[in-house]
């Protein structure tokens, strides 16, 4: 494979120097009129080219078909979903105009599906039933410093009462007792009962520990005067009795300042046959930037996020059950920051990575690490280089998946911050003492690097962009396809539209690749222009389909139990060298904890190819995955869907 690797590195090189030698031998005035960007296309689309480096396209829908896209994955019908949600946009949310697409890449076709709700900054995950969950999404756009008027906050609600909860409605009203002020509640909130407290020794009783409720309150009056600085008790209008005496609020500063996106508690399941969203019990806490990962028994876990009031998530993570459709708390509680990188490993813990993408203190659940979720316990890996700029890094699963190797990609410093890494940094969790060691290192320091697994284990690494969303016009147009097996990188044809934040990148059953979205902030150096959400779709065909002839597949069983077989057809079954089960990808926001390639065992009789799902459930969770068989050049075939029971 590394004498492969070298061969197309050295035919790469000999061909640009064969243009270039081509074109020089003509008359100088010509070459200068040819000009650099003709003679670049030129070159990009000679077929020698495009067989050492791939080729990037542009698909730009129809305007009416047009959208914002965040949210990306793909369906087991091959189709691609495409969610905006309100897009980034608050005037698409005051209307409430919320955008789906489907788009079929093979025939072309787009079509709109309508949207119950802002799926803005949502979790989503592939079901085992080939359904595709969505959780949570957005209540209320952020809102900045100079745009607030009513000053505002957390309000905790106490219920020392342990013998009932107790409900406030929305337009509650809290008086404090030091300053006098009152503020008014946006919802309604729960408070459950106080927990009586007893001596585990004797016996004897403690205290009551009172129930807490969170609620977002605004100031009654605008002005700066109805801000407040301190902490302060606040009286329960509206109460009476023990009610009264029972129930208070405490908040911290009540003020101005910034006010963060709010969470929903919206969930559903997304029809591929049936194109359609279907609404599903919704999840105990409102959840903006969660990431959703699948247990060992198929169940789903839900973790971070933005709650309903803008705060972070405090560690309250919950399990939806896809045969109940309903939700339930896990035991213990462990905080992240949003959009935390998060696998199922093949012991059935939780690897977090350290990456996530955007929100939450920068001193608290940013250690990589294995999770077990049944106990709680935490075991931290070492050696992470850069490790103060995991915010909007890349996380994937190195195939093949058995390996159990991750290599996380690029990042930034938390929140606005100008600091971005260039390191690749691997961990081989398989190692009796698990620790990060770095990687080939990028050109430049690169936040929202995407990164895709191919159908012949390598990954492709492109775009982000050196600065917080791509300010000071930073996006890095440059492509790499990683090499597991030398541990290097390859460059590749440059890319020709810049992604940044809110893009992402999707494995097509035909071999290429989709990328989709980016968000910058300004479109200029100086910072002075607004940026323009990116909505053209571009589509990557890699080096490995502009080969003579790829192998087929075809004729075999639409499902494979764990630990059974399967025989398919194929002409090449005899120069078959690979054989992958690819899950289909979920992405956004740097994230997409669904993508996994896994090897399979065969055999080839003629042109029968028979392969062996692996038995470990964890490793191969139920779903429906991509099959692909790879020739001894590296050339796949296109896939076959296979569904895991």
């Amino acid at each position: 494979m590394k004498d492969r690797a070298g061969r197309r590195r050295a035919r790469r090189f000999a061909i640009g120097t064969a243009v270039v030698v081509a074109l020089a031998g003509m008359n100088g005035p010509w070459l200068y009129r040819f000009g650099t960007e003709k003679y670049h296309q030129y070159k990009i689309n000679q077929p020698e080219y495009k067989a050492a480096n791939g080729k990037w396209e542009i698909v730009e829908f129809p305007e009416e078909y047009r959208q914002n896209t965040i949210h990306a994955a793909l369906l087991r019908t091959g189709k691609v979903l495409l969610v905006a949600g309100s897009g980034n946009n608050q005037d698409n949310f005051d209307a409430k105009q919320y955008d789906t697409r489907i788009w079929d890449p093979v025939k072309g076709t787009i079509k709109k599906v309508p949207t119950p709700t802002d799926l803005f900054c949502t979790g989503h995950t592939q079901l085992a039933n080939g359904n595709l969950l969505i959780a949570g999404g957005t209540k209320r756009y952020e809102k900045l410093k100079g745009d607030v008027t009513k000053a505002g906050g957390l309000m905790v609600v106490h219920n020392e009462n342990p013998d009932k909860p107790i409900t406030l409605p929305a337009g509650t009203r809290f008086t404090g007792k030091e300053n006098g002020k009152t503020f008014v509640s946006k919802d309604p909130v729960l408070v459950p009962r106080a927990e009586k407290v007893f001596d585990k020794a004797t016996g004897k009783f403690l205290r009551n520990d009172p129930g807490l409720g969170r609620i977002y309150v605004e100031a009654e009056k605008s002005g700066q005067k109805y801000a407040t600085g301190t902490q302060d008790n606040y009286t329960v209008q509206g109460l009476s009795g023990a009610d009264a005496r029972n129930t208070y609020g405490i908040a911290e500063k009540l003020a101005l300042d910034k006010k963060d996106f709010q969470g929903i508690r919206d969930t559903f399941e997304f029809d591929p046959v049936a194109e359609k969203y279907i609404k599903v019990d919704p999840m105990h806490e409102a959840r903006w930037y969660p990431t959703l990962t699948t247990l060992s028994d198929g169940k789903i876990l839900s973790v971070s996020g933005l709650d309903d009031i803008g705060q972070i998530v405090p560690g309250k993570n919950e399990i939806y059950d896809p045969k109940t459709k309903e939700w339930t708390y896990t035991e213990q509680e462990r905080q992240f920051p949003t959009y935390p990188a998060l696998f199922l490993m093949q012991n059935g813990k939780i690897f977090y990575s350290g990456a996530n993408a955007g929100y939450g203190p920068d001193d608290v659940g940013r250690d990589p690490g294995i999770w077990d979720v049944e106990t709680n316990k935490f075991t931290e890996v070492p050696g992470m280089s850069d490790a103060d700029m995991l915010e909007t890094a890349n996380t994937v699963l190195l195939p093949p998946a058995q390996d159990e190797k991750y290599m996380v990609i690029g990042g930034g410093g938390v929140g606005e911050s100008k600091l971005s890494s260039e390191k690749t940094r691997i961990a081989d969790l398989k190692a009796d003492d698990p620790k990060f060691v770095d990687g080939p290192s990028l050109e430049k320091g690169t936040r929202y690097p995407q990164a895709s697994v191919l159908p012949d284990d390598s990954v492709l690494v492109s775009g982000g962009s050196e600065d917080y969303r791509g300010r000071s016009d930073s996006n890095i147009l440059q492509a790499r396809l990683y090499h597991p097996e030398t541990n290097e990188f390859e460059r590749v044809a440059d890319p020709l539209v810049g992604r940044n934040y809110h893009s992402g990148s999707i494995l097509l059953p035909d071999g290429r690749l989709m990328f989709f979205g980016s968000d910058s902030l300004y479109a200029d150096k100086a910072n002075t222009k607004p940026g323009k959400f990116e909505q053209r779709i571009e589509i990557y065909t890699p080096p490995y389909l502009y080969r003579d002839s790829r192998p087929d597949l075809s004729g075999g069983p639409q499902t494979i139990e764990r630990g059974e077989s399967g025989t398919f057809t194929s002409r090449a079954a005899g120069s078959v060298e690979k054989v992958r089960l690819i899950r289909p990808s979920a992405s956004t926001h740097v994230t997409d904890v669904d993508q996994r390639s896994i090897a399979l065992d065969f055999k080839a009789d003629g042109d029968r190819l028979t392969v062996t799902v692996p038995d470990n459930k964890n490793l191969v969770q139920s779903g429906w995955y991509m099959m692909f068989v790879t020739d001894g050049e590296g050339t796949p075939s296109k896939a076959e869907w296979v569904h895991v029971p």
